[in-house]
């Protein structure tokens, strides 16, 4: 029996398979490459897919679950540490997005509600671009990383209610005032069921049903609870989506929320292909080949557009220009869930024929773009800051205490104050060494002062700020931020303005090293390395390798600046010869209860090493711990000893440390 939709299916994929692999050659976004396939395969393209009916019913469950996995990724707790950034900064970026747009397409002659959505479908950045751009890079606790995080994070929220704004937007012009009014009602009905479900419902649901330990019945259950609440909010009038990111909401606030979003990614990542694939089936190549020098005057209007908005809110938080020019670029492009949003304006008639071939070959093009606009994002900040710009402008906004260092010679600074920062300024503070701490963080910086830190406010990449802290004298620089061309920018200002001083740089690649160095850091720590030696000391630890051995290799290894872990190992004798020789060797410990008949003996009358080829190695007494405890070692009650010998001797030696049993 012919399946027609599985021929479909079959021909999305395989292509799809094929763009994304040329994607990833390119390094162009995945979303980017299912556009394209969509655009291949649809009736625009190749013609290769008919069943555009059924693509889109796909398309809808992916919409669905997309917005129910963001509804359970959205955590509180998490939220409220860069609540300024999604609160004030995502709220800034919207309302001046929207307005801008809103008065510039009206200056274009499009009526008022067509305006207001064009301005909502503009206002939306890429989440998913530009989040796995920010992690690839490792930037996310950096202070653009956060800003653009936070921002995004609104962005995602706002959805929600555009969605459901955007039929009466469609026309209601004589009920909008009675509109608004049920939807408000709907509103408090939706977050009373939402209230009732957290608290009492799907908790003791889930609860009931983790209890049988079927993991089909647990994800069965899932996917219920989120279709079943999207349906009951589309029964109620409103969409589809809102309901999908109520259930997901509902769920992040249980314990199971973990298990469920694993659960329910795979099934995420394949429906939405199909979302992203109709839209591009929808795309008009022809249209696109039509009006190129248009499409492309748009596209390069809301990149600038949306970047100077981004970046001018970035500044009003206080931030320093470079962060708000890395903030601004990507946030740039136009994104996904502006796609969603279109879908609802084609549905309720505000976009139409050509504005919707315009949106989405615009939409297309931002997004490819993305990628490449934030590579070169930090050289254009730096072109930027050569500029003859305000003092307070390239600092930030945020006011600038004085350092409090207490010598102001020889002392260490410290730019960047997460987990490493801390960690070395409490060395330094038991140590007695005078310290100053640089952070990006304004509320990190106001809570350390009140503690009586000598940590201010500022962008290390300026050498005003360094200067502040007395950078010609500092005896000791530390870098430990999450940016690695800021990272690159500071040493060279540094090295610039105090070329004797010690820099110690931390950064979290190998390949990050090279050009360190070349600036002429003196010690340059990756993450990656130093987590790479914890582990395999701690695994040659297990196997008994002696203790010299392992750290001559890791001597060996910083030596020669960890190229030994960048080509072929070098073996050494000794490890040739110990290598798996001692893989049958175990130690073991046996807690010394009463009634056992060797209490009261010394190690040499109970002649373990002559019978049983075992030794006692260390005992526990109490609080002490006995090292290589000698032949006149007397054991006692309670002691736990430490046995060495190969598994089977150990075996075969049990029964003298037990109470029923004595030695033969």
């Amino acid at each position: 029996m012919e399946i027609p939709l599985l021929n479909d299916i079959i021909i999305i994929f395989g292509i799809a398979i094929a763009v994304l692999f040329i994607c990833h050659r390119l390094r162009v976004p995945e979303v980017v490459g299912l556009l394209l396939t969509g655009i291949v395969t649809g009736p625009y393209g190749l013609e290769l897919v008919r069943a555009i009916h059924e693509v889109e019913v796909f398309a809808e469950i992916g919409v669905v679950l997309l917005l129910f996995t963001i509804g359970i990724e959205f955590s509180l707790e998490r939220l409220l540490r860069i609540k300024k950034s999604i609160l004030m900064g995502g709220s800034l970026q919207v309302l001046l997005t929207f307005l801008a747009t809103l008065l510039i397409t009206r200056q274009l002659g499009k009526t008022f509600n067509e305006a207001v959505f064009i301005g909502f479908l503009v206002t939306l950045s890429s989440t998913a671009i530009v989040l796995k751009l920010i992690q690839k890079k490792a930037e996310v606790d950096s202070p653009h990383g956060r800003t653009t995080l936070g921002i995004l994070i609104f962005q995602d929220i706002i959805i929600i209610p555009m969605i459901l704004f955007t039929p009466l937007l469609a026309g209601a012009t004589g009920g909008v005032g009675e509109s608004i009014f049920v939807l408000l009602t709907k509103g408090i009905g939706i977050i009373l069921l939402v209230l009732v479900s957290v608290k009492w419902v799907v908790p003791q649901i889930l609860y009931q049903i983790t209890k049988t330990r079927n993991n089909e019945l647990f994800l069965l259950s899932v996917i219920v609870i989120c279709l079943g609440i999207a349906w009951l909010t589309s029964k109620a009038g409103l969409s589809l989506a809102l309901g999908a990111f109520l259930a997901g909401l509902i769920i992040s606030e249980s314990e199971y929320s973990h298990q469920a979003l694993g659960n329910i990614l795979p099934f995420r990542d394949v429906f939405t292909t199909f979302f992203f694939v109709s839209i591009g089936m929808m795309l008009n190549v022809g249209f696109l080949f039509q009006h190129p020098g248009t499409i492309l005057l748009i596209a390069l209007s809301i990149l600038l557009l949306k970047a100077i908005i981004s970046g001018f809110v970035t500044i009003l938080l206080g931030f320093p220009i470079r962060t708000a020019i890395l903030v601004g670029f990507s946030l740039s492009q136009i994104g996904e869930f502006s796609f969603i949003l279109s879908r609802a304006g084609v549905e309720h008639g505000l976009m139409t024929g050509d504005i919707y071939q315009m949106f989405l070959a615009v939409s297309v093009l931002t997004m490819a773009a993305t990628p490449f606009i934030m590579a070169q994002a930090p050289r254009i900040a730096d072109i930027v800051l050569r500029l003859p710009l305000p003092k307070r402008l390239i600092s930030g906004f945020y006011p600038v205490p004085e350092a409090k260092v207490v010598n102001r010679k020889n002392h260490l600074i410290i730019i960047g104050f997460g987990v490493n920062g801390r960690n070395l300024s409490h060395a330094a503070k038991v140590a007695g060494i005078p310290y100053a701490i640089i952070e990006m963080n304004s509320e990190t910086v106001r809570k350390e002062q009140a503690k009586g830190e000598p940590i201010y406010y500022g962008d290390a990449t300026h050498e005003t700020i360094l200067q502040h802290t007395n950078i010609k004298k500092a005896r000791i620089v530390v870098i430990a931020i999450n940016d690695p061309s800021a990272t690159r920018r500071i040493a060279e200002i540094i090295l610039r303005l105090n070329p004797k001083v010690h820099l110690i740089v931390r950064t979290r690649y190998l390949q990050e090293m090279k050009p360190l160095y070349e600036l002429g850091a003196c010690e340059v720590i990756p993450e990656e390395f130093e987590t790479s030696v914890e582990i395999f000391t701690r695994v040659l630890t297990k196997y008994l390798i002696p203790r010299d051995e392992i750290e001559k290799l890791v001597a060996e290894a910083r030596a020669d600046g960890y190229k030994i872990f960048r080509s072929p190992p070098r073996i050494s004798a000794s490890f040739s010869d110990l290598k798996l020789q001692l893989h049958d060797v175990e130690i073991n410990t046996f807690r010394i209860s009463q009634g056992t008949p060797i209490i009261g003996k010394t190690l040499a009358q109970i002649e373990l090493r002559r019978r049983y080829e075992i030794s006692v190695v260390a005992i526990q007494r109490d609080s002490q711990v006995l090292s290589n405890p000698g032949a006149d070692t007397v054991i006692q009650s309670n002691d736990v000893l430490f046995v060495l010998g190969s598994s089977e001797k150990i075996s075969e030696a049990i029964n003298i440390f037990l109470s029923s049993n004595s030695p033969s």
